[in-house]
């Protein structure tokens, strides 16, 4: 994890809003252009699936994929009701939890109009887990005896984000690392039909926000790079600069943080995040120890 990961850059942005208190002014300047910085991180991020290999190697896991999202959804549902927490943010800690993490929740955030706040405190749920698994699951797959391909699987379904999911499987192995990354790449073609479900489920409220254009941008981009050949040079830079611009909006987002809000919330969110978590790991391996 170097200095300048999604983990350093948001917890350097919230030292910063504890430290500094930044006026309101910045706080919406900060706000505003983490938004815009957002949503370009996610449509670059598009030059990363390659949809002609995501799709033949995934299309066999396709249905489980779907059941696993589902349920997830059912499980953070009754989570949220169970321990009354905010609507909005156990929509973006299941959004995390469900598809990929950061990039998930950040898809999700300006669909449902969720305060910069609500999404920083969803986001550092989800690094720290992120950090609990790359330390964690290495070990534990060990233990268990999992096979490179049976590895590969559980990280890409159970850990949050892909930047997560390929430093533990690296860890693991190269075969480990090649079907992790395969299949948290197909996962993450889940945000696209997640997002707009949500945003037609929105457009109904008095809410009504804006259609979340920068989803399509990121499919276009993806298919661009997947039937032109000729960008194929420019892929790394892409790819390169969206996660600069995430750490920028992590930054960004972190300025805004809040910590009479924070106290408002509670321990509720974490035992939420911990406990949904907890339920995807053990099912995603069941998963695995059975189709193994």
């Amino acid at each position: 994890m170097t200095f300048f990961s999604p983990q350093w850059t948001l917890l350097a942005g919230v030292v910063i809003a504890l430290v500094g208190a930044p006026r309101p002014s910045m706080k919406t300047w900060a706000k505003t252009w983490g938004t815009y910085f957002l949503q370009g991180s996610i449509i670059l991020l598009g030059a990363a699936l390659n949809f002609s290999t995501v799709l033949r190697d995934g299309a066999e896991g396709g249905l489980a994929t779907f059941v696993s999202i589902l349920a997830v959804f059912l499980l953070g549902y009754g989570g949220l009701k169970l321990l009354r927490l905010d609507r909005t943010l156990g929509l973006l800690i299941t959004m995390g939890t469900a598809i990929c993490g950061g990039s998930a929740i950040g898809a999700l955030a300006p669909v449902i109009s969720a305060e910069a706040t609500v999404t920083t405190i969803a986001l550092a749920l989800v690094f720290l887990l992120n950090t609990v698994a790359i330390l964690l699951f290495p070990p534990l797959g060990k233990l268990l005896g999992l096979s490179q391909e049976a590895f590969g699987t559980w990280a890409a379904l159970a850990i949050h984000d892909t930047s997560s999911v390929v430093a533990a499987a690296s860890v693991y192995g190269s075969r480990a690392l090649e079907v992790a990354t395969t299949v948290k790449l197909t996962r993450a073609l889940w945000i696209i039909p997640v997002t707009l479900v949500f945003a037609l489920i929105y457009r109904k409220t008095e809410r009504r926000p804006a259609f979340p254009w920068f989803v399509l941008g990121f499919l276009g981009l993806s298919l661009a790079f997947t039937f032109a050949p000729s960008l194929a040079p420019l892929k790394s830079s892409f790819v390169a600069t969206s996660r600069a611009g995430f750490s920028i909006t992590l930054f960004l987002l972190g300025l805004t943080f809040d910590l009479n809000k924070l106290r408002q919330v509670g321990a509720r969110p974490l035992l939420f995040a911990i406990g949904l978590w907890s339920a995807v790991v053990i099912g995603s391996l069941l998963y695995v120890l059975t189709a193994a």
